[in-house]
Parts: structure tokens; sequence; C-alpha cells
């Protein structure tokens, strides 16, 4: 049988009461995390844009515009919402996709959830099930698909995409099938564009795309059941023949589910994720020698040679650019001894002081004689201060990278309170934070969406955590 097919049986087969403890908490936790960084995200221009771009596509519809009470459309509230919720870079990550696994999922499930009104159990089991997906595929294609230079957010995401909404529509394994060899012709996204809108773009039209390719299929739509496999299909034409392993897909499907082992990664900065172990390293360093930025005359950061490619950035021209600025971030977390979503807003990534600060910051890649050869997420930092004076410290994996050093409780909370307080009064961020801790008791997603939009704050201002 073809690889879709195989897929698209095990999708079907999912039952809620498979899920172990581990992997509801968890994704209750990407839930959660991702509701505050869309709601955050919908304040930015990208999202408007896209929204004007759509024009009388998202006049009228069932289903909510993050940041508003406006409506539309599932597939242009996926696109649009999806735009908000990568906007940011503050979404969590997944080791295994090599991006982030979230937002090109539950843009899309939770406006179909909104449409069809499926309760939030239902929205869990579809949720785990496209997790799932994706970061089975991945382990067929990773690392070279990303090497490429391939955006595994979107090119990969999209089928957990088009699982997640096949799985809340209960389709059959046929139908989940074509949806998923669908998907194929519509995967895109290069890493060319980051530092830029379109990768946020990247995500909102997967979003998108993975729903209607599921609606599509739901309506009789046909594709090729060898999408993946054939001569000109996913795999040789996205990797090349030779970089990628098919059987990785199927081997010990769901034993155990990736979103337990090795988990999703909830960021603590809102910046690539590349960049993390780096900044642990900085402000670990900062916190423990009380540093002054002024008595520092260089930085040293080494960190993995596949993610400086994109992060090697000494001159960021934007705010989004900064975000993947390697020697912005490090300059900051040695300036404040923390990062914030404040930092990149308007003008910040132009202050003459962070700009000082940057030109003593050197990044290079890691040896093998730093970090082991498996270890991709790694980061040494070393400080030498004007008297000659040296501090370093050695990050393995940042903080939140994996389920077992997940970021604690109260900073997940504390993220979320920051992210959705920027479009919700206190009374109704607590609302739903407490409402989605609580998800599988929901028996209407539409009670959820309805907390979201309401009491939507006018001015959407920025408050300032220097």
């Amino acid at each position: 049988m073809s690889i879709s097919t195989e897929l698209g049986k095990r999708i079907v087969a999912l039952r809620f009461e498979d899920l172990p403890e581990k992997a509801l908490e968890s994704a209750k936790i990407a839930i959660l995390d991702t509701v505050g960084v869309t709601l955050a995200g919908s304040c930015e221009e990208a999202p408007k844009i896209a929204e004007r771009a759509l024009g009388a596509d998202v006049s009228n519809g069932p289903c909510l515009i993050f940041g508003s009470e406006r409506r539309t459309t599932s597939l242009s509230a996926a696109l649009i919402n999806g735009v908000a919720a990568h906007v940011l870079d503050f979404d969590d990550s997944s080791d295994t996709l090599g991006g982030h696994p979230s937002v090109p999922i539950l843009p899309a499930l939770l406006a179909l959830a909104e449409e069809i009104d499926a309760s939030g159990r239902e929205v869990l089991l579809a949720y785990v099930a496209g997790f799932e997906t994706e970061t089975r595929i991945a382990r067929s294609v990773n690392f070279d698909h990303y090497r490429k230079g391939w955006h595994p957010t979107t090119t990969l995401g999209i089928f957990g995409t088009a699982a997640a909404c096949s799985r809340l529509l209960n389709l059959p394994q046929e139908i989940v099938a074509t949806a998923l060899s669908l998907s194929v012709s519509m995967a895109a996204g290069v890493k060319a564009n980051f530092g830029t809108m379109t990768k946020s773009l990247h995500v909102g039209h997967c979003s998108r795309d993975g729903l209607f390719a599921t609606l599509l299929a739901k309506q009789g739509f046909t594709a090729h059941a060898e999408a993946f496999e054939h001569k000109q299909g996913f795999f040789n034409v996205f990797n090349g023949a030779g970089t990628f392993d098919s059987e990785k897909i199927l081997d010990h499907w769901a034993d155990p589910l990736d979103i337990v082992e090795p988990g999703v990664a909830i960021k603590q900065y809102p910046c690539c994720g590349s960049t993390h172990p780096a900044l642990d390293a900085v402000i670990q360093i900062v916190r423990t020698h009380r540093i002054e930025p002024d008595d520092v005359s260089q930085i040293d950061a080494w960190i993995h040679a596949r993610r400086l490619e994109h992060t090697n950035r000494p001159d960021p021209q934007s705010a989004l650019e900064a975000k993947f600025s390697l020697q912005y971030c490090v300059a900051r977390a040695l300036m404040h001894s923390r990062v914030v979503l404040e930092h990149f807003e308007g003008n910040f990534f132009r202050d003459l002081d962070v700009r000082r600060i940057m030109q003593r910051v050197r990044v290079q890649p890691y040896t093998e004689a730093q970090f082991d050869a498996d270890n991709h997420f790694g980061s040494e930092v070393k400080i030498t201060m004007v008297n000659g004076q040296t501090y370093s410290a050695k990050v393995q994996n940042a903080l939140g990278r994996t389920s077992s050093n997940p970021l604690p409780q109260e900073r997940l909370r504390k993220k979320f309170e920051d992210c959705a307080g920027r479009v919700l009064s206190p009374e109704h961020v607590e609302k739903v934070y407490a409402s989605i801790g609580d998800l599988e008791q929901f028996g209407s997603m539409r009670e959820l969406m309805l907390m979201i939009a309401t009491e939507v704050t006018s001015t959407n201002t920025i408050r300032s955590s220097f």
C-alpha cells in the first residue's frame, strides 16, 4: 500500500482513549501557547495586510479573526490567523519537525472546529493526530530537507494540518489519504524569506491549504495515491534520491507519540529558536556575574552551523530580521538579561546602544570538540571583559526545548498573560487560560472562541517591560 494510504489508516485508528495523560497535557500546553501568541500577533501589520488583501473573501462567515470580533470563512480564518500565529516567531517548536508544529495545524483546526461546533475532546485528538503525522514525515526527510532550504514548518506542517482536519471531520481512511496526497502539491515555503512577513505567510498559506485539501478530498477531488513515493513525488522532488528514508514514517508509529517524546518546545524568547541556547548562556553569565555591558570587550557565541546559516545577520534592517540576528539577540540578552517582545517592536533594532554592543559580538559554528555531533541545538558563549577576565557557559539544549527540560508552569502562564493581554481584558485572559486547561470538558469549541472574541481592547497598546 502507498504511504498516504498507510498514514490514513493510522490517523483514522487513533482514538481519544489511546492518548496518554502526558500527550493530553502537552497538547493543551501547545494550544494555550498558540492561542496566546496568535492574539499577540494579531496586533501586527502582517495579518492586517493579509485580511485587506483578501477583500470581500473575509466579509462573512462563522469563524473568528483573532484580535477582533469579525468573522469570516474557515479558509480565510485559517490564513489570517495563521499569519498572526507565526509573525512574532514566538510559537512552539519541534526538534523532530525542525520547525514549528502547532501553527500550521491550529489556525485551521480551530476555525473548522468553530464552523462544525466540535468538542474540545475532538480537537485534542485531531491536534495530536496532526502533530504525529507531520513529525513522522519529518523523520523520513530531515535534516537534508531542512539543509536544502525548505521551511519544514510549512512543507511538512501541511500534512499535519490535513491529518488534523480530516480527523476532526471523522473522514474515512481513503479520503484522509487523498487529502494527504493533495497536500503534496500544495506544500511550499523556503528559508530565503526568513526575516520578512513572508515567513508568517508560509504558515497562513499552509494552514489554509491543509484545510482546503481536506475539504476538496471530502467532496471527491482526486490525487495520486503514491504522491509521496512516486519518482516525481514529494520525497524525490523535495529531498532528492538518497536523502530520505520513508520507512521511518510508519516505524513505531505513536510509540511513543512524538508530542510526548521528544515533545513540544515552548519558546521563552520571541525570536528564532536557533538563537535560544545562546541566549540562555548569555543570561546565565550576566545574572551569575552581574556583568555590565560597558565592561565587556567581546562576546563569542557558537551555535550549530546549520542554524548559523539563517541567524548570522550582523546588520538587521527590520524588526522581523532582528528576530533572526544572533548578534542582535545576544546583545539584547547582555544588556537586559532577558529578551522580550518589545525588543522587536518598531525601530528598537536601530537603537544606538544595542548597535554598539552588536559590534562586539562574534558568531561562529561550533566544533565537534565543543558538542556531540548529534547535538544540533546547543550553544557555547564566552564573554571577555575589558580587564581581560573571561566568563563562559555551555547550554546543551535551551530551556523548554524538550519534554525532559520543560518550561516551568509559571513561565508558561506569564508568557500567555503577556501575549493574550495585548488584546483581551485581564478577566478574559484568566477565563481563556482556565478553559484551555480543561479543554477536554468543553462540549462546544464555540464557547471558547466566544471568550477569545469578547471584550477585545480598542487600543492594542504595547506595554513596555524593560
